[in-house]
């Protein structure tokens, strides 16, 4: 690809627009990166979070030692580990997981899903100790059994209250793809700062390309903070007053 200079203009424009269509295949990667990390790390969550809440230690330590871990040690770390230290165990090589840890793709989805999830648990962990002790007894007193009453107070109350810590785990795994950059090397793997170092190795304008995939970035970022805003605003609004000319709930006939 033929990058065009613009000798009448410090910012050029001509580049900016050349390289779009690259950039936005690059924003799908990135984006690919984010919704499956976040998905199967949300899956196991839940369990850990349920383990890592129990009495009994021999079910709490090691989920409490995987969240030390993986929130204690960068994540750039993790995803070398992963990656070029899979190559070093023969017996790792020959098993069936060896075509999936030889691709740059596969080894950065695995480490942004660890992370996440070590982070996501201790979230989770603490909205679940936070939920009202009387919404607790309260669905005991009814009757409801240990399952029942996981299913319909704990957790239902315990993913409202952690909403605003998740969004900012959302936006922190956002821009912490940018580091698969430093293991993918196949074009079609290539995230968007990959996909940026690439125009700018072959262009000499870093200026330009960086300056437009942070603009990529911030625009991700306020469509992320807007979604989990408005969903924690309808998931409340049995919370919110009503507005003072609103019409008042008819009465029951017979009742007080």
């Amino acid at each position: 690809m033929n990058f065009p200079q613009c000798p009448l203009s410090p910012f050029d424009f001509a580049l900016i627009f050349v390289s779009l269509p690259q950039l936005f295949s690059a924003l799908l990667i990135t984006i690919q990166y984010l919704l499956l990390a976040m998905a199967v790390g949300l899956v196991f969550t839940v369990p850990l979070a349920l383990m890592r809440l129990s009495k009994r230690k021999w079910i709490s330590m090691p989920v409490y030692a995987y969240t030390y871990l993986f929130r204690g040690t960068p994540l750039i770390i993790q995803l070398f580990i992963i990656y070029y230290g899979g190559g070093q165990f023969e017996l790792l090589q020959e098993s069936f997981l060896w075509p999936f840890l030889r691709e740059a793709f596969w080894c950065c989805l695995i480490a942004f899903t660890l992370n996440t999830t070590a982070y996501t648990t201790e979230i989770l962990r603490g909205a679940i100790s936070n939920v009202p002790a009387g919404e607790i007894e309260a669905a005991k007193a009814c009757g409801m059994s240990r399952w029942l009453l996981l299913r319909r107070i704990v957790l239902p109350r315990a993913f409202r209250l952690m909403l605003p810590a998740y969004s900012n785990e959302i936006i922190f795994m956002l821009q912490a793809t940018a580091i698969a950059s430093t293991v993918g090397t196949a074009t079609q793997a290539l995230d968007l700062t990959g996909a940026a170092r690439v125009i700018v190795a072959k262009s000499f304008a870093p200026y330009e390309i960086y300056l437009t995939i942070a603009a990529m970035y911030l625009a991700l970022t306020y469509l992320i903070d807007f979604g989990i805003r408005t969903m924690e605003h309808r998931l409340s609004g049995h919370l919110r007053d009503m507005p003072s000319g609103a019409a008042k709930p008819a009465l029951v006939p017979g009742l007080r």
